[in-house]
């Protein structure tokens, strides 16, 4: 995609603090982060969002979950992290790029959706 922020940053047209690179996932740090850590995991290959995502991504998509913990680890967040996929405009997906946020730290994270009663 040509347009895309993402498969820019993926091309190198448009710079990132990269946490890891193989053939097929990209790790970089988010512009706007959440928490003392918190990085993205994008496929290179362009795949809009995760309701896109066909049989044959299921390998990077795979890569993708198993590299997360060794990530966050690295990154500081040695006793767990939360990753988070938006889809779609109901899933609030802002860059139309599957990508997974990693998010963690030292320190627990606050709560990610209120508590039911149900």
């Amino acid at each position: 995609m040509d347009d895309c922020i993402f498969c820019k940053i993926v091309r190198g047209e448009v710079p990132s603090k990269k946490v890891y690179e193989d053939d097929e996932v990209l790790g970089f740090e988010d512009i706007r982060p959440l928490a003392p850590v918190h990085f993205m995991l994008v496929p290179k290959k362009h795949i809009p969002s995760l309701a896109d995502a066909a049989a044959d991504d299921a390998g990077v998509l795979g890569r993708m979950l198993t590299l997360s913990g060794k990530l966050a680890r690295e990154q500081g967040s040695p006793d767990g992290y939360r990753t988070i996929i938006n889809s779609g405009r109901i899933g609030r997906q802002d860059v139309m790029h599957l990508h997974m946020h990693v998010i963690g730290g030292p320190e627990p994270l606050g709560a990610m959706m209120p508590k039911s009663n149900v």
